[in-house]
């Protein structure tokens, strides 16, 4: 979805964060800065939401700005994809959520799987990385890469978790409702793609 407001908020966002990382100028510091309130005040008049909101959630970050990295477990039994009901939109989603500091991604997938679904699994491989804004996933104010990680489970039983209300296992041409901010239905087909061609390449876009 090109929402170029969004687009232009995300670049100046990035340019004002990165040049407070690295500048010492005092002047460069109050134009970045300014870049940043610039950023800030396209989504306010957007999106209708509160500057100091947008400013805690979108233009606190230090540091390079980098992409966030978002994860997913991909847990497959009797032809069946593993998919949690989430509570904050009662939609359905691969188990996942943001990475964590200090955690790998198979360590990840393996966590928010159990979380979230109550059962324990291992990471088998790398299915696929791919770029959120070249899929058709809702607009946000975060540039995501999603790794979508397959695992088999060794362990445990169907159990929603804090953020979750429900755990069942669905075939291709029978999903729920999904939860588009975290998973297409071409992103679960795509998945279903693995079960059927183990060999399929890892998938970069």
């Amino acid at each position: 979805m090109d929402i170029k407001w969004l687009e232009w908020a995300k670049q100046i966002q990035a340019i004002a964060q990165t040049g407070l990382t690295y500048t010492q100028n005092e002047y460069d510091i109050e134009r970045y800065e300014a870049l940043r309130d610039i950023s800030i005040d396209i989504l306010a008049n957007h999106t209708f939401t509160d500057k100091e909101k947008i400013a805690l959630t979108f233009a606190s970050d230090l540091g390079y700005a980098t992409p966030k990295v978002d994860i997913r477990g991909v847990v497959f039994r009797d032809n069946k994809i593993l998919l949690i009901r989430e509570k904050i939109d009662g939609a359905w989603a691969l188990p996942g959520g943001w990475a964590d500091i200090g955690f790998s991604p198979s360590e990840i997938a393996v966590k928010e799987v159990k979380e979230e679904s109550g059962f324990d699994v291992v990471p088998i491989r790398l299915l696929a990385v791919l770029d959120k804004k070249f899929h058709n996933h809702p607009p946000e104010p975060y540039h995501v890469y999603k790794l979508f990680i397959r695992c088999e489970i060794v362990g445990g039983e169907a159990a929603a978790g804090l953020e979750t209300s429900a755990v069942e296992f669905f075939e291709v041409d029978h999903l729920p409702e999904l939860s588009l901010e975290r998973n297409t239905a071409q992103q679960i087909r795509t998945m279903f793609e693995f079960l059927e061609h183990p060999d399929k390449p890892v998938i970069l876009d």
